[in-house]
């Protein structure tokens, strides 16, 4: 409208300059700024250096009153012009027949002053209320008004502050009398003549405030609850001030019934009264507030969304009825998503997981973390953000179309099958799935929930309809389904029907007569087939339901046998001698330096001077560097030169540190400079580098195995081998019922039973006799290790008495005793193939009492042949029994031992796969063998928490109160500062050097041996278990796909499903340690101090540095070369060194 005006002004300016005119004959604008352009001749502008504005005014415009006409700018000469009641300028006003009124004059009051509105209507007696008077013609000046206002007939003081001239009065209200209730307000303009006087129409009330209730009369410390505190008249007034105690209540809004205002903090759990003050009155009444403890949040399950959100989340805490709007909130990428919660009662509520906020477009199958996750209580602020939660956002499942056209056609009864991907949710442990509703137009129906599809079972409908799918914050629909209905037959359809039946018929009597003739003679080979066919389907079946069985047992049998075992840790030195020296058991380190006494002195001299060399970083990068390059210094002497290296420098590992990262620099430029994949550093044990890695890890994480890692481990090797023993173990073999390996599995049924025997301590004959598990199908020599293992549960495998040391007696009753063995003359021996005695070939009975006796010990010369039973005797005729001891029986029956030559061979459970001569049913028909593999997932399933266990441990950066070992936050940084220096920018480079550098080149031998780690005997079944579990481990650090199907190896089929879990707690792992602060050299070197300080004198230096020095005499040319050439090992003379180190040590000397 300013354009508009703006146009019609301008058009109006012509002609000559000093005589412009222009009109407005609008009233929505009363005076207007315009810029002033003055052009001469038509087309040149003269300059306005001042920038002088012109205004544009209409004194009527806007200004209905004569105080509003006199407030104008002066500068525009505006005044009030009686007679036609108008605002106007004062030639525009008949002089004669009207009062002209301006503000510079003498007649300069309004007289008529008028009131339109007061606001509140209704206050207090006690005064105080401000009361806002609007209406025309309120003076000019505040000194009109100052005196002259009463409201109700009590005196009301203006206020300058709110004074508008002419249009508005804020007064503040003194005290009514008991008397007075209510009435107009009246004002006087300057003098009070009736010209000057105003009355309201309206009435001003007296009004008592009175307080019933507040709700709710509790809330949390932090403040932020919104209280309703109601009453009678509580509008009244103009000023609220609500207290609890000396902390406000915020004041919110307010009705006649009701006042709501919100609390704030309080330092502490109390309960405040009350006050509410409304202007000068304070409302009494004994109303209190209490103060709580904060709400607290205890535990979240589950842990985990997808990113649509709206899945429920069931929260535990402490007084979380306190919050009357909780709420709970996710942010991500900067952006920040709310969602509800519902309290149920004191520590329990239940929300709905808000949505991540993620781009329309981002659509990962990657697992997402919020940076922030917690919930908003009012205004507690510590539980905005809850750092001891992981919870994380899985990818939301994704539906295919019903094909192009969006059209299923379906017949009735027919389910519908929704395809799609991450229906269920990739979670560790628990059976986790999404609450999903599919609605077949608007009816419901039953769902069943895998991987990749929902099964729909489609309600009885008839028709199109259209599916929708549902599941948390997300819907979807892949289309329509059509579903015809069963179109009846017409007459004749249903007569060429019956017509085409009874000729079928027909054909089928004459078919099965021809045939019955031809069916006599094959009869007989159709039974047979028959029994076969029965006989390998109730094989089937029984293999399948007994595979199913075990899967549902309840892994508590496993635990609560594990529970109170002593973890049995090898000392240190033992630790790192089985790491270092694998399969020497009486190393030379571990011995004082052997040298004949008239050389002694000479070889000591030699060797301290050697070791002087050693420490030097010069000489040591030189000697390691010549050794490997030469070709008759083979794998396994790098092994041992540098195992040997790390003994001597076991008390300086800070030195040793620094000549590892050297060598490794060296061992990155090596293989980047011969062009090799980046990956394949680490992989092998190449180099004296790699293998001194391994044996820096081995010292420096010790204290991490004992305190945290040590006790999964353990427990996985127990569970592995109870399990293992739970079922039939083939002696000869090492093939097993429960296994994790394909290669040791018994195909077969094997028919066995569990007994409990009663064994006797050979420690204490008179201690209580201990009950043990064992099957009727293990051989002696497994029934007396499954007694030690009983006996000596808590005691090291290298302090407890062999197997082979002792003798199992079987005491029947009458005092007869009887020695079981693994083989004697009572040994079956068939077609050149003997089995080895098991419990059940001696018929031993459950509950039966058994003892270990020593094999030296003569415990039964007290047993004559008298005592015997007769029943025993006939029973056992072809048994030995005996009154002597147990070397005697040796010496009358000599035990029948494999003859190769005679071509027998041994068996326990299953016969050879190398012998082909066994029968159909020796080993299982070959067509069925297949089908125990399902027993691999019943194994699995049993283990599967302690291999989680165990993996989570390795891959946990907190671990129950112990920080991570600094050596694997050290290495890491180390090879990432490596891969920096390179430009090596790719993840997957990354990530492999940190796999083949800690979990490959060291958690990996731990997991297959932990007898490096334990004081345990490992057999071959757990031994082939403990490798598939290491095989996954691997696979788990691995970032390449692995392409699984139906001919993949059973062993990684059977963890296919968890890698992928595995591999995010992988990459989680290397994360977060990415994401810890540097460790600086100082603390790094304190650290290794300390190491070397507490592990001082655990090798003999002598002896490791004598056994180094056999390489330099084997080498001595070779090392002494680069000595003489190399300018720094010229400096410090280190050929001249070694040589005199050469001639000391030399048998000529």
């Amino acid at each position: 409208s300013k354009h508009l005006l703006m146009n019609q002004m301008y058009g109006k300016l012509s002609g000559n300059p000093s005589h412009c005119a222009y009109s407005y004959e609008g009233m929505e604008i009363n005076n207007l700024p315009v810029e002033l352009t003055v052009v001469w001749n038509g087309h040149f502008n003269i300059d306005n250096p001042a920038q002088n504005t012109v205004y544009l005014y209409k004194c009527g415009a806007m200004r209905e009153s004569c105080g509003l006409c006199l407030k104008a700018d002066p500068d525009f000469e505006c005044g009030w012009c009686q007679s036609p009641g108008q605002c106007t300028l004062r030639q525009h006003c008949p002089a004669h027949e009207s009062r002209w009124l301006e503000l510079s004059g003498a007649n300069s009051k309004c007289t008529n002053p008028r009131i339109t509105e007061i606001i509140p209507v209704t206050g207090p007696r006690e005064g105080g209320t401000k009361v806002t008077i609007r209406g025309e013609n309120l003076g000019l000046e505040f000194r009109d008004i100052a005196s002259h206002v009463k409201v109700a007939g009590v005196e009301c003081s203006p206020l300058v502050d709110g004074y508008i001239p002419a249009e508005q009065i804020v007064c503040e209200m003194g005290e009514a009398k008991p008397s007075q209730h209510a009435g107009f307000v009246e004002i006087c303009v300057a003098v009070c003549r009736p010209e000057f006087m105003a009355r309201s129409s309206q009435l001003y009330y007296f009004m008592t405030l009175t307080l019933a209730d507040l709700k709710p009369s509790r809330g949390p410390m932090s403040g932020g609850t919104q209280v309703t505190i109601t009453g009678t008249n509580l509008n009244a007034g103009s000023n609220v001030v609500v207290m609890f105690g000396k902390q406000p209540c915020l004041f919110h809004r307010r009705s006649p019934s009701y006042i709501v205002c919100n609390t704030t903090s309080s330092d502490e759990v109390l309960e405040m009264k009350v006050t509410v003050q409304v202007d000068r009155a304070k409302i009494r009444q004994d109303l209190v507030f209490q103060y709580m403890e904060d709400p607290t949040i205890v535990r979240i399950e589950p842990e985990w969304s997808i990113i649509s959100g709206n899945t429920p989340i069931a929260v535990w805490g402490t007084h979380l009825d306190l919050i009357q709007n909780p709420q709970i909130r996710a942010k991500h990428g900067g952006k920040e998503h709310i969602n509800i919660c519902e309290v149920l009662n004191a520590t329990e509520m239940t929300c709905q997981a808000p949505a991540l906020a993620l781009d329309p477009d981002h659509q990962s199958d990657l697992t997402e973390r919020p940076e922030e996750f917690g919930f908003i209580l009012d205004n507690v602020q510590s539980l905005l953000v809850l750092n001891k939660t992981n919870f994380t956002y899985y990818p939301n499942p994704v539906f295919e179309a019903f094909g192009p056209s969006g059209i299923l056609e379906l017949k009735p009864g027919t389910p519908i099958i929704l395809k799609g991907k991450n229906l269920i949710p990739p979670v560790t442990g628990g059976n986790v799935k999404l609450n999903y509703t599919v609605l077949v137009g608007e009816k419901p129906c039953t769902v069943t929930v895998s991987d990749v599809q929902l099964l729909c079972e489609s309600p009885n409908l008839i028709g199109r309809h259209k599916v929708m799918a549902r599941v948390g914050g997300m819907e979807y629909s892949p289309g329509m389904v059509y579903i015809a209905p069963d179109s009846p037959l017409s007459l004749p359809a249903i007569v060429s029907i019956a017509v085409a039946g009874g000729l079928l018929i027909i054909f089928i009597v004459a078919v099965l007569i021809a045939y019955k003739r031809k069916s006599r003679e094959s009869d007989l080979t159709l039974k047979r087939l028959q029994m076969q066919m029965d006989n390998l389907e109730s094989r089937v079946a029984l293999e399948c339901k007994e595979a199913f069985a075990e899967l549902q047992t309840d892994i508590h049998e496993l635990t609560s046998d594990l529970d109170g075992a002593g973890i049995p840790f090898l000392d240190y030195r033992t630790y790192t001698m089985r790491v270092l020296f694998p399969g020497i058991e009486d190393h030379p380190v571990l011995r004082d330096l052997e040298v004949p006494g008239y050389r002694q002195e000479r070889v000591e001299k030699g060797l301290k001077l050697f070791a002087q060399l050693i420490n030097n970083k010069v000489f040591l990068l030189s000697f390691v560097r010549t050794l490997e390059s030469q070709r008759s210094f083979s794998m396994r002497d790098r092994g041992n030169v540098a195992s040997l290296i790390m003994t001597v420098l076991q008390s300086k590992l800070e030195y040793a540190t620094d000549v590892l990262k050297q060598l490794l620099a060296d061992l990155i430029d090596k293989n980047l400079e011969s062009k090799n994949h980046p990956k394949l550093l680490l992989r092998r044990t190449e180099s004296v580098a790699e293998k001194m890695l391994t044996n820096w890890f081995t010292f420096l994480l010790y204290k991490f195995l004992k305190e945290c890692a040590g006790e999964p481990l353990f427990s996985l090797f127990c569970a592995i081998k109870q399990q293992m023993e739970k079922g039939p173990i083939d002696a000869i073999t090492g093939e097993a019922r429960y296994s994790l390996s394909e290669d040791k599995l018994i195909r077969q049924q094997i028919e066995y039973k569990t007994l409990v025997l009663s064994c006797v301590s050979p420690d204490n004959v008179n201690s209580p006799e201990v009950p043990v598990k064992i099957l009727n199908c293990d051989t002696i020599t497994q029934v007396k290790e499954k007694i030690l293992d009983a006996i000596f549960k808590n005691v090291p495998c290298s302090h407890r008495p062999k197997a082979a040391d002792m003798d199992l007696e079987w005491r029947q009753g009458s005092g007869a005793r009887m020695i079981l063995q693994d083989e004697d003359i009572t040994t079956k021996i068939e077609n050149d193939w003997k089995r080895l005695n098991t419990l059940a070939h001696y018929q031993v009975p459950d509950g039966s009492l058994v003892a270990l006796v020593s094999k030296q010990v003569t415990a039964y010369n007290a047993v004559n042949n008298s005592t015997v039973s007769r029943t025993s005797a006939s029973k056992y005729e072809n048994m030995i029994r005996y009154t002597g001891s147990p070397d005697s029986l040796r010496s009358r029956t000599p035990m029948i031992t494999p003859d190769l030559e005679s071509g027998v061979k041994m068996w326990h459970l299953v016969k050879n796969h190398e012998h082909g001569d066994q029968k159909e049913g020796d080993r299982g028909s070959k067509m069925v063998s297949e089908i125990y593999l399902t027993r691999l997932l019943a194994t699995k399933g049993t283990l599967q928490k302690f291999v989680d266990d165990l993996f989570e441990t390795i891959f946990s950066t907190a671990h129950r109160g112990s920080a991570l070992p600094l050596a694997i936050k050290y290495m890491f940084d180390f090879l990432d500062e490596q891969a920096d220096k390179h430009g090596i920018h790719d993840p997957h480079v990354r990530h492999t050097w940190k796999s083949n550098c800690l979990p490959l080149r060291f958690w990996v031998n731990m997991i297959k041996n932990p007898q490096f780690v334990f004081d345990i005997h490992k057999n071959s079944i757990t031994d082939a278990c403990l490798s598939v579990v290491a095989q996954t481990f691997m696979d788990s650090c691995s970032t390449s796909e692995h392409r699984l199907g139906k001919d993949s190896p059973s062993n990684k089929l059977l963890y296919a499903k968890d890698i992928p879990s595995y591999k995010n707690w992988v990459e989680r792992y290397y994360s977060d340690i990415g994401k810890m602060p540097a460790i600086s050299d100082q603390d790094m070197n304190a650290y290794l101090a300390e190491q070397s300080r507490m592990h001082m004198n655990e090798f003999n230096t002598m002896s490791a540095l004598s056994e180094i020095f056999s390489y330099v005499g084997k080498y001595s040319e070779e090392i002494l070369g680069p000595l003489d050439h190399d300018d720094q090992c010229g400096k410090q003379k280190l050929a001249y060194k070694l040589e005199q180190v050469i001639t000391l040590m030399s048998l000529d000397s």
